[in-house]
């Protein structure tokens, strides 16, 4: 029984220990300027893009896509701008954190 305790403990700080990972990644590649985790700043929350796109199995790809090239449309006339300094593989990480905001 300890051990499955210590397994469950070390499960959730390995998922609690990415998702902050995430956010510092955000605020790295200067995403906060913009968004916020549940409020509407310059663009939508992070809270009301994960509930948005819920029910879109593809929904990491597609971010992770609008991430690196920017796009418009989606939330209004305010465009994303792009950003090329985002590596493929941070755009898919940040995308998949911001799926998981409640």
């Amino acid at each position: 029984m300890k051990t499955l305790l210590v397994g469950v403990f070390a499960a959730l700080s390995v998922a609690s220990g990415a998702a902050l990972a995430s956010a510092d990644l955000a605020k790295a590649k200067n995403c906060m300027a913009c968004h916020a985790l549940d409020k509407k700043l310059v663009g939508p929350s992070y809270k009301d893009v994960a509930a948005k796109y819920a029910s879109d199995k593809d929904a990491a790809a597609r971010l992770a896509k609008k991430i690196r090239e920017g796009g418009t449309g989606v939330w209004g006339q305010v465009p994303m701008p792009a950003n090329p300094q985002v590596s493929e593989a941070e755009a898919l990480t940040l995308a998949k954190w911001v799926m998981t905001v409640k």
